[in-house]
């Protein structure tokens, strides 16, 4: 057995069957642990890397478990002829994968060594020579730029976004193949002057690039109740179909791929 497959790591979830978190159907693996403090985060188990307590209907279940890269691809393996006959595989998700390079770039190296693609939803937040690690066993970049004003993003995820914008300029010419993904919360980034600021940024770093609008949902909301934290966003709806669209216009018009969901 490959080495690297005793590799350690924290994880809360695998989902199976996925068909927006990159080509194809995907198996997910959600690690625990994440440097931002996202208001609207919809996984809010995730951020902490100890293991906790969360009450789902009415009963305490523990979030977060750790297991081996050999565990885990045990699990995704299951569904080989899913990902043989859609071009899918395994998408690393959380929290940041970034948290937990060493067995992040070791499940993602175990994925190519079973023949199955592979795919990260990160914000890129660390160290370049960290997200590095991972690129040679990357097939697909999915990167979150959520705001092109630092002092905004800070007010809203707890830090400054110079570290992700400048990573973002070397993904452009480093990853294989990199989409951009903004999450639309109204009150945060939904104006078109905002979306406009993104794509013009994306546009400059990666000319006909891609860009997905990810409309604001409040799927996460009992989870917090269930930890026992205070969700701040609780006065907001998500965006109508119509402004959607309307932001959809605008990242088009700076020449990107440009769509609604992932």
């Amino acid at each position: 057995m490959q080495e690297y497959m005793n590799t350690k790591g924290r994880i809360f979830d695998i989902q199976k069957f996925s068909v927006h978190d990159g080509p194809g159907v995907r198996t997910i693996v959600f690690l625990k642990g994440c440097v931002l403090r996202c208001r609207w985060c919809c996984n809010p188990e995730s951020q902490n890397y100890k293991i906790e307590q969360m009450e789902t209907a009415g009963k305490l279940k523990t979030v977060g478990r750790d297991v081996t890269v050999k565990e885990v691809m045990d699990e995704v393996a299951k569904d080989r002829v899913y990902y043989e006959i859609s071009g899918g595989g395994l998408t690393l998700s959380g929290g940041e994968c970034l948290c937990q390079p060493e067995f992040s770039a070791a499940l993602l190296r175990a994925a190519h060594y079973y023949g199955f693609s592979t795919a990260i939803e990160s914000t890129a937040c660390a160290p370049l020579e960290t997200i590095r690690l991972l690129l040679p066993h990357l097939d697909c970049y999915l990167m979150d730029i959520k705001h092109i004003n630092g002092a905004k993003h800070r007010e809203f995820t707890g830090k400054d976004n110079a570290l992700i914008l400048e990573n973002a300029k070397a993904l452009a010419k480093e990853a294989r193949h990199l989409i951009i993904r903004v999450p639309v919360i109204p009150t945060f980034n939904d104006t078109e002057e905002e979306i406009g600021a993104i794509a013009k940024f994306v546009s400059d770093i990666m000319p006909g690039g891609e860009i997905n609008l990810l409309p604001y949902h409040r799927l996460g909301l009992d989870k917090y109740k269930g930890l026992g934290r205070e969700y701040t966003l609780t006065d907001i709806t998500p965006p109508e179909d119509e402004k959607m669209q309307r932001l959809l216009k605008v990242a088009e018009s700076y020449g990107l791929k440009a769509k609604i969901g992932g």
